[in-house]
C-alpha cells in the first residue's frame, strides 16, 4: 500500500481526496492536516511515501511547508494541488523539489495515477498541465535565461536530446521511440545528466529548459 498524507484547509476537499485514493485499492490516506504546520508535524509522525499539498492555506500555506519537508534528510515525495489561474508559487514549489502538481479538478483515475507515478520514484511530469505552468510562471529575465544556457552548454548532443524531450513531458520509454534509444539507456542518460546539472530531478530539469527557452 502506497501511505499518502493529504493537505488541504477544506474538509471537504480532504474527505474527497481520501475517498478517491482510499477507492484506488493500492493507496492508504494514513493522515490528513489543516495547513503546512500540521503537515510539517504528521510527516514526522506518521512518514507517508507521497505528500498531497495544497499550495494556498492559512496560517502556514504550502510552499514554506515544502521548503521544510524537502530539505529533510529523505525527503518524502511532494505533489502539490493547485488552480491553474491563481498558484503563481508552483514554479517555486517545483523548484524546491517538489514532484509534480495536480488540478483540483483531476479526474479520479488520474489522481490516483499520479501518486502510483511519485511512489515509484518518478517525476510527475504532464504535458497538458505541467507545461503550462512551467512556462506561464518561470521568470524570464535574460540573466536566468543565459545562466541556464550555460549549464545546459555542459551537456553533449544526445544529452541535450534527451533533456529536450524530456521537458516536453515523455517517459524514458517514449523518449527512446522519439530518439531510437533502449528504455536503459535513456534511464542513463537521465541520471547522468541531473547528476552534471545538479538537479534533484525531472521536473527541475524540464524547468532549466524553460528558463533557457529551449522548450
Amino acid at each position: 500500500m502506497i501511505r499518502v498524507l493529504v493537505v488541504d484547509d477544506e474538509e471537504l476537499v480532504r474527505s474527497g481526496l481520501r475517498l478517491i485514493l482510499e477507492a484506488a485499492g493500492d493507496i492508504a490516506v494514513v493522515g490528513e492536516a489543516r495547513d503546512g504546520a500540521e503537515a510539517v508535524s504528521a510527516v514526522a509522525r506518521l512518514r507517508p511515501e507521497v505528500v498531497l499539498m495544497d499550495v494556498r492555506m492559512p496560517g502556514m500555506d504550502g510552499l514554506t511547508a515544502a521548503a521544510h519537508l524537502l530539505s529533510q534528510p529523505g525527503a518524502t515525495k511532494l505533489i502539490m494541488l493547485t488552480t491553474f489561474d491563481l498558484d503563481k508559487y508552483v514554479h517555486e514549489a517545483l523548484r524546491l523539489g517538489a514532484v509534480g502538481f495536480l488540478l483540483k479538478d483531476t479526474p479520479p483515475r488520474d489522481l490516483a495515477a499520479a501518486v502510483r507515478t511519485v511512489a515509484g520514484g518518478q517525476a510527475m511530469l504532464s504535458p497538458s498541465v505541467t507545461k503550462r505552468l512551467i512556462a506561464s510562471y518561470a521568470d524570464r529575465r535574460p540573466s536566468r535565461a543565459e545562466t541556464a544556457r550555460k549549464q545546459l552548454a555542459t551537456l553533449t548532443g544526445r544529452e541535450e536530446d534527451v533533456i529536450r524531450a524530456l521537458a516536453r513531458g515523455l517517459s524514458n520509454a517514449e523518449i527512446g521511440r522519439e530518439l531510437h534509444l533502449t528504455e536503459a539507456t535513456v534511464k542513463a542518460h537521465v541520471s547522468r545528466m541531473l547528476a552534471k546539472l545538479g538537479l534533484a530531478n525531472r521536473v527541475q530539469a524540464a524547468i532549466l529548459v524553460h528558463d533557457a527557452d529551449l522548450g
